[in-house]
């Protein structure tokens, strides 16, 4: 995916809000894209731009043909289903690409089991804790036939512990089944420790600074290895 010169304002109390000018950024395929940068820079509209939720004033998206299609969403909430139990959430977003239920439960449960919840497959989501619940969503996110996934900060209301245990939970799942990731996080030690790129981000209107590519494969990455503290500190100069 690449971003060409994307432009985006709002009006606000008569005044024109300028969040994106002339924004640019190559996102790889199936590699994850890390975004940090301050609040109120306009990460999300990016996303919600990328995502069609919101019309571009100029500027384009291209895709890749691999890339083209529908793209998956994990966002800080979970958004399922209050009504329909882990495994009809996951199920449900099988239904357009596989005919047949018995096939589309035994795929749902592969992801369901992914992410440590199998014995939890027949409970409503008001039954689990929050972290079970953004662990179906992560599970529902990957079970969807989607090329790009877009995340919008899908573990920052969550205790540290309970963070990098989803951020596991994810990187098991992406490792398996590998897409053009987009992600957005104000933690830098969680982007650096799980993308394969982190993009710094300027103050509105949103620009990049810079870029840090990581090499280093992520069982490798540790803040008490040199070279990995050296690029991490690199963020902050």
């Amino acid at each position: 995916m690449v971003i060409h010169n994307l432009s985006k304002h709002y009006m606000v109390d008569g005044e024109s809000l300028m969040v994106l000018s002339d924004f640019s950024l190559e996102v790889e395929q199936d590699a994850i894209t890390a975004l940090v940068g301050p609040s109120g820079c306009g990460k999300t509209t990016l996303l919600r731009l990328i995502g069609g939720l919101e019309s571009i004033d100029s500027g384009y998206i291209e895709l890749n043909d691999q890339e083209k299609g529908p793209m998956s969403y994990l966002f800080q909430e979970p958004r399922l289903l209050p009504w329909d139990s882990v495994l009809t959430n996951v199920e449900l977003v099988l239904r357009e690409s596989i005919p047949t239920k018995k096939e589309r439960i035994q795929r749902a449960m592969e992801f369901i089991s992914l992410v440590g919840l199998e014995e939890y497959a027949s409970f409503k989501p008001d039954q689990l804790s929050g972290g079970m619940r953004q662990r179906v969503a992560i599970a529902r996110a990957f079970a969807f036939p989607a090329k790009i996934m877009l995340l919008d900060e899908p573990f920052q209301s969550l205790d540290s512990l309970l963070r990098w245990s989803l951020v596991q939970a994810f990187i098991t799942l992406w490792e398996k089944n590998k897409r053009t990731v987009l992600y957005i996080t104000h933690d830098v030690q969680e982007a650096f420790l799980m993308a394969d790129r982190v993009v710094k981000l300027s103050h509105r209107p949103m620009r990049v600074l810079k870029e840090y590519p990581i090499m280093m494969s992520r069982s490798e990455r540790s803040l008490r290895d040199p070279q990995f503290a050296e690029l991490f500190s690199q963020f902050y100069q």
